[in-house]
């Protein structure tokens, strides 16, 4: 008798984020990811959905790396009737904790927020999940060594591959009947100043890739000489410099090169400021597991006493009021949420502040829409006026490009039955598809949100 694999497109499909991908088989089911929607309000209100499926018959989730488009639904999974092991390397299981309750406890103060100064048309407004949620979640986490092969039944095994993009982070083989399901995750770049370059897959019957950047390349550009020169003018103006950044790996690497910059001379010793707890958090993880990164531990302890690490809300207030010029690097990386909006609030109307944005810039955030050049942002219920200068860094991205997503897959040895190409937005897929079939003659499928698809195994 033929047998099947089910695949449910239930997110990253068409868009970047959400990544979930179940696989239905005749032994298990598996989850391969489980993140929540970001950036459009049509997006992000598919979060508060129930799965189209049953949830209660996933057997194993399994998780690529920690950040909250792959990891920040599972406590809602819970709630839906999930009750088995989610699995992950040390460090992602690490990360995934920091940013779960870190989520969840914004989620909790915003709800709060909301309700107490009455800016919601919900009565009462309520946490997507709370602190209780996030930690129950925590308790069915389940380490696996990377580059090992775990067997899940009889004939279905994985193994997680070391993929570079942020501290943990895999990509992940499932072989199922002898084929080979190879999901990528978010794919790192080479010559990354703390990760080392990721592995290459051999071997795929069905190939799921990331095309985040999969019609542009990054720029080449010197990181080193264009951070220098906007720290310069940005003293030569008295201002301030704020870096909305991702908390993970983003906020590591840009702490790492300013203590450079200051070590060469080339930059004068400038307050440093960071204000995320959740990035504090990721620096103990980095410590934890030395053999996942490329600093040594005496540069470790060096990069950290060059800054100064804010601790509590009332050091964001002191910061704001220190009439010194300075660099204040703040979650979050799109500018949806977190630490980084206080200052905003405070300093985008000042013709001498500088926004300087370091990352994917999703479609529907207020980092998007910075990087757009809207004269204007919404937060807290009010509009601000953007008088600050704003500018971009692309290379600083912790994502392959074009270039990069064909490198990866140039050590497969046969050609993939079927290609998905997910976590991308529409013109970044397609030019992505067309690439494919130029240099290496596959045909690649664009799969839509809520899609399946059927695979003899």
């Amino acid at each position: 008798m033929e047998k099947f694999v089910k695949i449910n497109f239930l997110g990253a499909a068409g868009v970047v984020t959400g990544s979930k991908f179940l696989i239905e088989t005749s032994e298990k089911n598996i989850l391969i990811d489980c993140g929540m929607f970001q950036g459009l309000k049509a997006l992000r209100e598919l979060n508060w959905e129930d799965l189209p499926i049953d949830v209660s018959s996933i057997d194993v989730v399994l998780l690529t790396h920690g950040h909250l488009d792959h990891v920040g639904y599972l406590p809602r999974l819970l709630k839906q009737g999930f009750k088995g092991k989610i699995k992950g390397t040390a460090p992602t299981l690490a990360i995934a904790e920091i940013i779960l309750k870190d989520s969840a406890k914004i989620h909790e103060e915003e709800a709060n927020k909301a309700n107490k100064e009455k800016y919601t048309k919900h009565s009462p407004a309520l946490p997507f999940y709370t602190i209780k949620d996030a930690e129950n979640t925590i308790k069915q986490f389940e380490v696996e060594l990377e580059d090992k092969w775990v067997q899940l039944s009889e004939h279905i095994a994985f193994r997680f591959q070391y993929n570079g993009h942020i501290i943990g982070a895999t990509f992940i083989e499932l072989d199922i009947n002898e084929k080979r399901f190879v999901f990528s995750g978010d794919i790192g770049r080479k010559n990354d100043y703390l990760l080392s370059d990721p592995k290459k897959p051999e071997w795929a019957d069905v190939l799921f890739i990331e095309s985040t950047y999969g019609n542009k390349l990054h720029p080449v550009e010197n990181i080193e000489d264009v951070l220098t020169e906007i720290i310069l003018e940005t003293i030569h103006k008295k201002g301030n410099l704020i870096i909305p950044s991702f908390a993970v790996e983003r906020l590591q690497t840009l702490m790492f090169i300013l203590w450079k910059l200051y070590q060469k001379n080339r930059i004068p010793n400038i307050p440093i400021f960071v204000d995320s707890p959740m990035g504090n958090n990721v620096l103990d993880v980095f410590k934890r597991f030395p053999k996942w990164h490329k600093l040594s531990s005496e540069d470790y302890t060096a990069m950290c006493n060059h800054v100064n690490i804010i601790q509590s809300y009332k050091e964001t207030w002191e910061t704001i009021d220190d009439k010194r010029s300075k660099i204040i690097i703040a979650g979050s990386g799109m500018v949806t949420g977190g630490r980084v909006l206080t200052y905003l609030q405070q300093l985008i109307d000042e013709p001498s502040t500088t926004v300087l944005l370091v990352g994917y810039q999703a479609e529907g955030t207020r980092g998007r829409q910075l990087q757009e050049g809207a004269h204007e942002i919404r937060f807290f219920g009010k509009y601000y006026p953007v008088k600050a200068t704003i500018k971009n860094i692309e290379s600083l991205s912790a994502h392959a490009d074009q270039k990069d997503l064909l490198d990866w897959v140039s050590d497969i040895k046969n050609v993939p039955e079927h290609v998905y190409l997910i976590h991308g937005e529409p013109a970044s897929l397609d030019a992505f598809r067309v690439k494919l079939k130029a240099v290496y003659n596959w045909n690649a499928t664009i799969p839509k949100l809520t899609d399946v698809s059927k695979v003899l195994v």
